[in-house]
C-alpha cells in the first residue's frame, strides 16, 4: 500500500544529495553559515477548516507551522516567501487582508521578512504554501539522526492540548465562546518554539531534535528511524495538557491525544546524559520534561505505566 512516507523514501533515494529527512534542508550559505530551508502546504478541509477560525489565526499558524521546522534545526528564522491560492468568493472580501495581519504580527515578533511568493486563483478551496529560511553555524545544524543509545529523550511544553482543541471543534465549539481557550489557541493559534529552539542548538544542548507536528508517536518514530534507535517513555512523565482530565473519557484518550494528536509544535529532542544538569540550568525558564530514553532496538517504541509495559506504533496525523 503505497504511503506519504514511503513516497517521500523514494525521492530521498533518487536525491543525489540525500538532504531529504530533516525538519529543513541544511544548505551552505557562506564559511561561517548554513541555510536551513522549509516549505509546507496547507489545505482548506485538511489541514484547516475555514469556518472554525479567523484569518487572522490562519496566517499565524502557515507562519508558525515553518518556524517550527526551523526552530527544530536549532536554527535563527530571516526570511520567508508565502504563496496562496483563494477561491473568487474569498478574494472579494477583507479575508486575504486579514490573513495577512496575523501573519506579519507573528512575523514581527521574530523580525522575519517576506522577501516573495505568489497569489492565484483557485476553483473552491484556500491553498497556502510557506517557505521559511534559517541561519546557523556553519556544521551546527541539529538533525534528526544524532541521537545515541542511552540519550535522555525530553520535550517542551505540553503535549495534547492541540489533539483536546480538535476534539472541541469537532463537536461544535467555537472560539468565541472562550470555552477552554487554551486549548482551542493550540490548535488555532499555535506558537513556534523558536527562543527555545535556538537556546538550544547555540548551547549545543541536543544530540538531535525534531517538531511535534505530526504527533508524539509520529515524531519519535522519526527521530528514532534516523538515528538507529529505539526509545521507551514512561507515561508518568509524559507533560499532559492539564485540562485534559476534562476532556476525555479515559486515560487511553488521554494518551492518544498525546501520542498521536499532532500540531502541538513544541521540540522532542535526546541529550546526552552528561549534559543533563546544564541543560536543566541553560533551559531553566522554560518548560522542559525528561520523559524518556533511547535504545538499541532500532525503531521499537516501547511506552512504560506503571508495571506495564508495551510497544506503541506511530499513528500520528498522515496525508495518506
Amino acid at each position: 500500500m503505497k504511503t506519504e512516507f514511503g513516497l517521500i523514501e523514494q525521492l530521498r533515494r533518487r536525491s543525489a544529495t540525500s538532504k531529504i529527512g530533516d525538519d529543513c534542508a541544511v544548505v551552505p550559505k557562506d564559511a561561517k553559515t548554513d541555510l536551513v530551508l522549509t516549505t509546507d502546504l496547507l489545505i482548506e478541509d485538511i489541514d484547516f477548516r475555514r469556518e472554525w477560525m479567523i484569518p487572522e489565526f490562519l496566517g499565524h499558524k502557515a507562519l508558525t507551522v515553518s518556524l517550527s521546522d526551523v526552530a527544530a534545526m536549532g536554527a535563527q528564522p530571516v526570511w520567508a516567501m508565502l504563496s496562496i491560492g483563494i477561491p473568487e468568493n474569498i478574494w472579494k472580501t477583507d479575508f486575504v487582508e486579514k490573513f495577512y495581519e496575523g501573519w506579519f504580527a507573528l512575523a514581527k515578533k521574530f523580525n522575519i521578512e517576506l522577501i516573495g511568493g505568489d497569489i492565484s486563483k483557485t476553483p473552491d478551496k484556500i491553498v497556502i504554501d510557506s517557505i521559511v529560511a534559517g541561519e546557523v553555524k556553519k556544521g551546527e545544524a541539529i538533525l534528526r539522526s544524532g541521537a545515541k543509545v542511552g540519550d535522555l529523550i525530553f520535550v517542551t511544553g505540553e503535549v495534547g492540548a492541540a489533539a483536546a482543541g480538535l476534539k472541541l471543534l469537532e463537536s461544535g465549539e467555537r472560539f468565541d465562546k472562550q470555552n477552554y481557550k487554551t486549548a482551542l489557541l493550540r490548535q488555532l493559534q499555535p506558537n513556534p518554539q523558536t527562543e527555545i529552539g535556538r537556546l538550544i542548538g547555540r548551547k549545543k544542548l541536543a544530540t538531535a531534535m525534531i517538531d511535534l507536528s505530526d504527533g508524539l508517536s509520529s515524531d519519535l518514530w522519526h527521530l528514532c528511524r534516523e538515528s538507529s534507535i529505539g526509545a521507551k517513555i514512561y507515561a508518568d512523565k509524559i507533560p499532559f495538557y492539564e485540562k485534559s482530565n476534562s476532556l476525555t473519557e479515559s486515560f487511553n484518550e488521554k494518551m492518544r491525544f498525546a501520542l498521536d494528536g499532532g500540531e502541538d509544535f513544541e521540540l522532542l529532542f535526546t541529550v546526552n546524559p552528561k549534559k543533563k544538569k546544564r541543560l536543566e540550568n541553560e533551559l531553566k525558564n522554560y518548560r522542559i520534561s525528561h520523559i524518556g530514553e533511547t535504545t538499541a532496538n532500532v525503531e521499537m517504541m516501547e511506552v512504560i505505566a506503571g508495571e506495564d509495559s508495551s510497544f506503541f506504533e506511530p499513528r500520528g496525523f498522515r496525508h495518506f
